[in-house]
């Protein structure tokens, strides 16, 4: 059942990061958000051009909204008659002009002047610094010299929202209107431009211009070009004495190849990601039907044939605290490092080691240490497992007969391999001892592995894919297109995950016998970690909690045990030296030998480390991050 819910908690993990990076592949809402922005440009005789916009806009944390405008004397002269008002919900209210620029502007006020950057900037405050709110803005400013007259047509050319514009909008709208009607709407030459080709402009009236662009999105400029008869313009100062028809209309048939070029571009590459997305689909359904066939012909889980609570007895009387590891971890735990520190406890108690506790003198402080003395003995009858342990110590003493954590940590600095290598070797030695015990399948470990190895494969695959192929993605596919693909392949992968996971789950490897004695470990070490909260109990003797701290030590849980022992047996604390039965119970009284030795390996590994290098840890830099979130139109 534990298994079970690991793998439902895999296939949730899995669901839910990959919901996460779709999310994150899609331009989700930011906080702050236009439902539409509208402009309305009307053009006067005498050149300038009175602009007002209209902002409905969601804002949320955000105290000053403000938008700028590169100064450019080959465009426009300068900016003037700025104004804001606040128009929610029909009601008017004025802004109060300021002239100083202020990076938090106070609420209600506006200012439209030169900024520290040499840019006219147009903010205001909004005041909602720590609350959100839907609100309406009606910007409005005059450009001068807004037109610019040559020999046989007037020119408009200018950019409503330029590149460094920072706010999604649901729409834009625009009108402008020229001072005098014509006689031909032919007469009036109309282009738009805006980065992602989803706009339409249109010459809708004898004097009037409109454009409409749905779902814009930050960064992209929109501008619009046009060219007018010359007589509805009644002076300007900015004039040129030659003709713009025939150079317009190279510059803009130029660009509206590229144009088109971009959209065929970018209809093949849509029709290429839908094309990937049925076939990745077809090939995850097949993969899920197959998965699923195998997991309906595919054994029971087996169960133990008693759930037990409480375990009092050890469960198979000769096993090494690595073997009753393996079976309590489901055979994940083949580690040399976990076992390691019990196995020393266990040929303590087995009289082919004896541990003292000692002190090792630093330069600033004294610490303990455990000392390992080995004694002359035959090892040659003991389990694979503890020969390795055996074998080991008596490598890194070498010529002597004992060895302090403090000699395996500095031998295994230098042979950063070695913990490896004894990983390896364990875990064919468990495996091996198991299945002789008939309570292991080698075979299906495998087949459990390469399920678990699939799911991580799709995880991988998500974490690296999408946020690679997102920002390519973005230019190209509309985000339609992106939502739609993500969640077709979304419904076949998360049911291949689960099938995955299920069938991992199913997959038997421990025998009938296996499943009974790991029921049994479970409970012991429950017994062992409740044992002074039972009420009706046999006590057991002191020696045999010393073969139970064997084990509470391979398992972790020794620390706790021994304050379970002190509270049933007062006299442990009074245990010296010199009772050689109980001389482990006095040296974990003095010091936890378990997390002594355990770390004494894992500080080696830790300061071996890969051999692969890497990048520095620590330190930082970057910009400020900005306090408000901002328009900003150059």
């Amino acid at each position: 059942m534990r298994t079970y819910m690991k793998n439902k908690k895999i296939l949730f993990i899995f669901t839910l990061v990959l919901a996460i990076l779709i999310l994150f592949s899609i331009k989700v809402e930011a906080a702050l958000e236009l439902n539409y922005l509208n402009f309305d440009a009307q053009i006067n005789e005498d050149g300038s051009m009175d602009v007002t916009e209209t902002w409905n806009i969601y804002i949320s944390d955000t105290n000053t909204l403000f938008k700028t405008f590169i100064q450019d004397n080959l465009k426009y002269s300068k900016i003037t008659d700025v104004k804001v008002v606040e128009t929610t919900n029909g009601l008017e209210k004025n802004f109060t002009k300021i002239n100083q620029e202020m990076y938090h502007v106070t609420k209600d006020c506006y200012y439209g002047l030169e900024n520290s950057n040499g840019m006219f900037e147009i903010a205001w405050g909004v005041g909602l610094d720590n609350s959100s709110a839907t609100r309406q803005y009606k910007i409005s400013y005059k450009v001068v010299d807004a037109i610019t007259q040559y020999k046989d047509f007037s020119e408009l050319y200018w950019q409503f929202i330029g590149e460094e514009f920072e706010i999604n909008a649901k729409k834009i709208t625009g009108t402008i209107i020229l001072p005098n009607s014509v006689e031909n709407k032919e007469d009036i030459r109309v282009w738009g431009h805006t980065k992602d080709l989803n706009g339409e402009i249109y010459v809708t009236d004898l004097n009037k211009i409109e454009f409409i662009i749905n779902k814009y999105s930050k960064g992209n400029y929109v501008e619009v070009r046009t060219l007018f008869p010359n007589n509805i313009i009644l002076s300007t100062t900015r004039k040129h004495s030659y003709d713009i028809l025939d150079k317009a209309l190279k510059e803009e048939t130029e660009w509206a190849n590229i144009a088109n070029t971009n959209r065929k571009i970018q209809k093949n590459i849509e029709y290429t990601v839908i094309g990937a997305t049925i076939i990745a689909t077809i090939v995850l359904c097949c993969q899920t039907c197959i998965n699923m066939h195998k997991l309906m012909k595919m054994e029971r889980k087996i169960k133990p044939t008693n759930n037990l609570q409480y375990f009092r007895d050890i469960p198979y009387e000769d096993a090494t605290p690595a073997e009753a590891l393996f079976m309590l971890t489901s055979a994940k735990n083949k580690t040399f490092p976990e076992s390691f520190s019990a196995n020393i406890l266990n040929l303590c108690l087995k009289k082919y080691i004896s541990l003292e506790v000692i002190k090792d003198k630093e330069i600033f402080k004294e610490k303990d240490i455990v000392k390992i003395i080995l004694q002359e003995k035959d090892y040659s009858t003991l389990k694979e497992d503890e020969k390795l342990t055996m074998e080991f110590l008596i490598e890194v003493a070498g010529n002597e007969k004992e060895v302090t954590t403090k000699d395996i940590t500095k031998y295994l600095n230098k042979h950063i391999l070695k913990i490896k290598k004894l990983n390896k070797k364990l875990s064919e030695i468990l495996e091996n001892q198991e299945s002789l015990r008939e309570n292991y399948n080698k075979e299906n470990y495998k087949k459990r592995k390469q399920c678990l190895r699939a799911i991580g494969s799709y995880i991988i695959l998500c974490i690296y894919l999408i946020p690679t192929l997102s920002p390519f993605l973005s230019i190209f596919v509309t985000t339609k297109v992106r939502i739609i693909s993500s969640l077709v392949i979304l419904l076949p992968l998360t049911v291949n995950v689960a099938t995955l996971a299920r069938m991992a789950y199913r997959i038997n490897v421990f025998s009938q016998k296996g499943v009974d004695e790991q029921e049994q470990w479970k409970a012991l070490k429950k017994y062992m970690e409740d044992f002074s909260l039972l009420k009706d109990k046999e006590i057991p003797s002191l020696v045999i909690w010393e073969k139970y701290l064997v084990y509470a030590t391979a398992f972790g849980i020794s620390e706790k045990v021994l304050e379970q022992l002190k509270i049933v047996y007062p006299e442990i604390s009074h245990i010296n030296s010199t009772m050689y039965t109980y001389s482990y119970i006095h040296i974990m009284n003095s010091v936890n030998i378990g997390s002594c030795i355990n770390s004494s390996i894992y500080s080696s590994i830790a300061s071996s480390g890969s051999g692969a290098g890497g990048g520095f840890s620590g330190g930082g830099g970057g910009g400020r991050w900005p306090e408000v979130a901002v328009a900003d139109d150059k």
